[in-house]
Order: C-alpha cells, then structure tokens, then sequence
C-alpha cells in the first residue's frame, strides 16, 4: 500500500491556528491583568446586588403567604429557618434562610448572606398597631458624619424603621463562608464593617472603600433594608395583615 505524505499546507496551516490561539492566549492574560481584576469585582458586585434584591422580594412573598417574616437560617450549612421562635434581637441576627426562601443564599464571594429581623415580625399575625420595626440603617457624609437613612435613633410607630435587613459582607474581610467558616479580618481600623459584623439593630451603608484613612474604615459590605410600608402592602394585598 502506498504510503500517504502530509500536505505540506495543511501543516502550514494547522501551524498558524496553533500559533494565533497561543497569541490569543496571552493577549488575553494581558488584557485580564490589566483590566480583568476591577471588571470582574464590579460583575460580582452586580450580582450580589441582585441576589440581595431576590432575597428582599423573597422575604415580602414570604410574608404575604405566612403573614409574618422567616427567622434567621438554622446555620451556614442548614439554610431552613431555625424551628425554635427569636428570644431576642441578637436571635433573630444570623444568616438568610436560603432553603426556606427558595433563593440565592451567598454571595459573589462565597460568603453566606447575612440576615436580621425583628423579632415581633416573626410572629403571626404581626400586630401593624403596636408592633414596632427595629432596624436602623446609617451612612456617612463627605466629613464622615453619621446620618440615618432608615429610622432614627430611637425606633417609634410614627418614624417607622426597618423589619429587617439583608445584606453581604463583600470581598474582603470578616464573613462566613458557605462552608461555614468564618472568614478573617484582613483590614485595619475597618469599625464600620466590624460594627455591621456585630450588629443586632443598627447597621451601616456606605460607599465602597479600601483607604484604611477614611471614616470608619475600609468597606465593601452591601446591604438592602426591608421597607415597611411595602411589607404592609405585600401583606395587606394576600390578606395576611389583620
């Protein structure tokens, strides 16, 4: 039998894919490390941000099914709601009941999404008249002043804070991974995100920062306060708000 030469072509050309695909390749880690690091922190914190949105339209639709908001999750690994009713607010702070709510229970980052509710909010029926929302939210100003963007200092009926907040921990420092292990701080002076790390009531949401100069610190924690007045609406539209 004859035996069969190579086209001397196909070799030339099958050469020049190899050899474009290499080129590729490192014009690709090129542009990753110029450009890829900041690019794929942004996507990530755009997703997160949608997995908190899903998480807060969960906790609505939970409430107008049940009339009344989950408890905090059983733990980082077990994502049904904790059976045994909130005592207090620091038992009503621990981890989204992700299995409970059907969604998204982490993070971009790998980290368990952290949740805090009132504990009155999780009793049905919830008492609109004399049940008072417990979660307040700051920020800080150009000086680094603290102001309130939900409820105040002191939580009445008629300046109405928030039932609940949802919220990451972002991609650096402190957390608790899906694993259930808690994440270490890497960062120096970061009061904000430690106080949000121990936060029961009173929470911070800031502007993204990693100058440890800045007021409060670095932070890169995202959070999304449950507003009152539509959990009325969610509720009183199902029929579950007395």
């Amino acid at each position: 039998m004859a035996r069969r030469h190579a086209d001397p072509r196909r070799q030339r050309g099958a050469a020049l894919l190899l050899l474009l695909a290499v080129a590729s390749i490192g014009f690709a880690a090129v542009l990753i490390g110029a450009f890829g690091r900041s690019g794929v922190e942004q996507l990530r914190e755009q997703r997160t941000l949608a997995r908190l949105a899903l998480a807060s339209d969960a906790l609505l639709g939970f409430a107008a099914v049940n009339g009344r908001l989950p408890r905090p999750a059983m733990s980082a690994t077990d994502g049904r709601e904790a059976s045994a009713p909130c005592a207090d607010e620091a038992a009503c702070s621990g981890f989204l009941p992700w299995v409970t709510l059907g969604v998204e229970g982490a993070d971009s980052w790998g980290k368990r999404l952290r949740y805090s509710v009132t504990p009155l909010y999780t009793i049905a029926p919830i008492q609109r008249l004399t049940a008072v929302a417990t979660k307040r939210v700051q920020t800080r100003d150009g000086d680094g002043t603290l102001r309130y963007v939900v409820g105040q200092a002191q939580c009445v009926l008629a300046v109405a804070c928030a039932p609940a907040v949802v919220y990451s921990q972002g991609r650096a420092n402190l957390g608790t991974s899906v694993a259930g292990l808690p994440q270490a701080n890497g960062a120096l002076d970061n009061l904000d995100e430690i106080g949000n790390d121990n936060a029961t009531t009173g929470f911070i949401q800031r502007p993204a920062s990693v100058d440890p100069r800045a007021p409060g610190g670095p932070f890169d924690d995202l959070l999304v306060a449950l507003p009152l007045e539509t959990l009325y609406e969610r509720m009183t539209a199902a029929r579950t708000l007395p």
